[in-house]
C-alpha cells in the first residue's frame, strides 16, 4: 500500500498515511485533529546498486538506430 505525505496548514506539521491508491485524493486529518491539510509531492527512491554493471549496447537507444 502506498505511503502519502501530507502537511497541515493549521499547525504546519507533516505526516504520512498508508492508504490505497483509490483513496489518494481523499481528505486527510492531521494527527492533531486539524482538517485543513494538503497532500505533498514526494519523490520515489531508486533502488539498485551503484556497483551494478551497466547493460551492454551503444548509443542513445541501445544501438537500434545504428548510432552506437
Amino acid at each position: 500500500m502506498p505511503t502519502y505525505a501530507y502537511r497541515c496548514r493549521e499547525c504546519t506539521g507533516t505526516f504520512e498515511l498508508n492508504r490505497p491508491m483509490s483513496e489518494s485524493g481523499a481528505p486527510a486529518t492531521c494527527p492533531d485533529g486539524h482538517d485543513d491539510t494538503v497532500k505533498l509531492l514526494t519523490t520515489v527512491p531508486l533502488t539498485g546498486s551503484a556497483s551494478a554493471p551497466m547493460p551492454a549496447g551503444g548509443g542513445c537507444c541501445g544501438g537500434a538506430c545504428g548510432c552506437g
